[in-house]
């Protein structure tokens, strides 16, 4: 259409104009929608961890680990973990990249120059779980349609994966699902260089990534990208292997401490060997109890089963094969952080094998199909929500401080700023801001505060009676009890100027006031 002006000329209007300008009005409102969506998630996401900590439910382990290293980060010092030091016996000084290789933990650090406390770290994680939403809707958007990419991310915003690590402390894993998302979608929109700092990101989050990256390197040989697929199968192999071989052991780590796997052998290559030996018996192990079975259904159900359908799935099994294989109940459990690792990659692959079905059935365009799906995954999103950690942020009682809340609040404010304490597990957190903390056990570590518990057991010991004579071993060994409320008991040896091992003194009956044992005593977080 052309338009006469008063001087005789004419302006063309084109309708590529005013597409472009409805296409940035459409953008500009999707960006709104997506931000109101990952704004909400990281709102309930932190609300969810930071009434765990106020309310005494976070932990030593991993909490107060991850806040020493955050925080070493922040003066620009090396990253000790005094906490898990102490436990493998190899002091003060233990860097947390020997005993899980996370440096990208150093990110983290800015959060401490506005706030130093582990409620930064939190927060942090709350940001980095919601911040994949942007990336999972793009992706989705552009195989299955606008609709289906609002429904999709919002399921997984609330899937279990998500909902149990942020209900954990703070791990490693917040940083997964927002580089794996990275890593899918801007590959799959033709962006490499992204696509390849992101990979190149997870390598550097734990040890065991280079598992993920080998598992992209052979979905992307499937998909044609052979020479691709291969380097990154090769760069995910060779840094695991340095990475555990040399590296983590050269700065004081042991690869022992995590080996789970001596029903296999005692070390990586007769393990390899015997699995290779016996499929059938290594089949055999990966379904061997109800939990692991549960866990591998749970993990794929969101996503209706589709995702086993799609060559993206690969990236998931081989982290998945890690803990399944393993002797460590806790790795095969759905309380805990680890399915996080590969939720966004099943989401993605859900969202690939839907687009293949329909293109195997010859509806590669039936836009129907694609929001029913992405509606049902949603309903199973929901429907889990109940049975894991979000269904607690609709019971008043979570939010409350019970009586023993209330103790712990008086019992830590009794501890000094600036000294080295042992403390019972769900203690450390309260403390670590202003002390040095470590993990109170039947180990003695000659600290001068100890905070203990003679009414509840506390990871890790194995019975409440081990925690009460302990109490007692450190009384006999010139501890002295300066505060006690409701079975928590703040112990302080004068002597003792800096933390360092001491010789335990054996056990004789107790002397220590024993209170009532509770009826029940809770479960250890992790």
């Amino acid at each position: 259409m052309t338009v006469e002006t008063t001087a005789g000329t004419t302006v063309q209007s084109t309708s590529e104009e005013t597409h472009r300008r409805a296409r940035l009005a459409r953008l500009g409102v999707h960006a709104r929608g997506v931000g109101a969506l990952t704004l909400a998630a990281a709102a309930v996401y932190a609300l969810l961890g930071l009434v765990r900590l106020s309310t005494f439910r976070a932990t030593t382990f991993d909490l107060v680990i991850v806040d020493q290293a955050v925080r070493a980060y922040a003066k620009f010092a090396p990253p000790y973990i005094p906490t898990v030091g102490m436990v493998h016996g190899r002091g003060m000084e233990y860097l947390q990249v020997a005993d899980h290789f996370s440096p990208i933990y150093a990110l983290l650090a800015p959060l401490y120059w506005i706030h130093d406390g582990p409620a930064s770290l939190i927060v942090g994680q709350a940001l980095l779980f919601a911040g994949a939403i942007p990336f999972l809707w793009m992706y989705t958007r552009r195989v299955l349609g606008t609709a289906p990419a609002y429904l999709v991310s919002a399921a997984y915003a609330l899937s279990w994966p998500v909902a149990q690590a942020v209900n954990f402390d703070a791990h490693e894993v917040m940083f997964v699902p927002i580089l794996s998302a990275i890593m899918i979608e801007r590959f799959h929109a033709g962006k490499r260089l992204p696509a390849a700092l992101a990979m190149a990101g997870l390598l550097f989050v734990k040890e065991d990534m280079g598992l993920m990256v080998i598992g992209a390197g052979a979905c992307l040989f499937l998909l044609g990208h052979r020479w691709i697929g291969l380097g990154c199968a090769a760069l995910g192999a060779g840094w695991a292997v340095m990475l555990r071989g040399w590296l983590m052991p050269l700065l004081g780590g042991d690869i022992q401490d995590f080996w789970a796997y001596a029903h296999f052998g005692p070390d990586v290559k007769s393990t390899v060997w015997a699995m290779v030996s016996d499929p059938l018996g290594t089949l055999g192990v990966l379904f061997d109890t109800e939990t692991k079975v549960d866990t591998m259904f749970l993990l794929v159900w969101p996503t209706l089963l589709l995702c086993l359908l799609s060559p993206m799935v690969l990236m998931a099994v081989p982290l998945v094969l890690e803990r399944m294989l393993a002797d460590r109940s806790l790795w095969w459990a759905q309380d805990y952080q680890y399915n996080a690792f590969v939720i966004v990659v099943l989401i993605c692959a859900g969202v690939d094998g839907l687009a293949r079905l329909l293109r195997l059935v010859g509806r590669p365009d039936d836009r129907r199909v694609g929001l029913a799906w992405a509606a049902a995954a949603l309903a199973v999103a929901i429907t889990l929500l109940p049975q894991f950690a979000f269904g607690q942020l609709v019971r008043p009682e979570f939010y409350r401080k019970d009586i023993r809340a209330l103790a712990a609040a008086e019992v830590v404010s009794k501890v000094p700023s600036g000294v080295v304490v042992e403390t019972v597990n769900s203690l450390g957190p309260a403390l670590t801001r202003r002390a040095t903390v470590l993990m109170w056990g039947n180990r003695p570590y000659g600290s001068p505060w100890v905070v203990a518990d003679v009414a509840r057991w506390e990871y890790p010991f194995g019975s409440l009676d081990e925690q009460r004579d302990r109490v007692n071993d450190l009384v006999r060994s010139g501890y002295r009890p300066v505060f006690e409320r409701d079975g928590f008991v703040v112990l302080h040896r004068p002597s003792a100027a800096t933390a360092g091992p001491t010789p335990p003194t054996p056990s004789t009956p107790s002397t220590f006031p024993t209170p009532p044992a509770p009826s029940a005593p809770p479960a250890p977080s992790g």
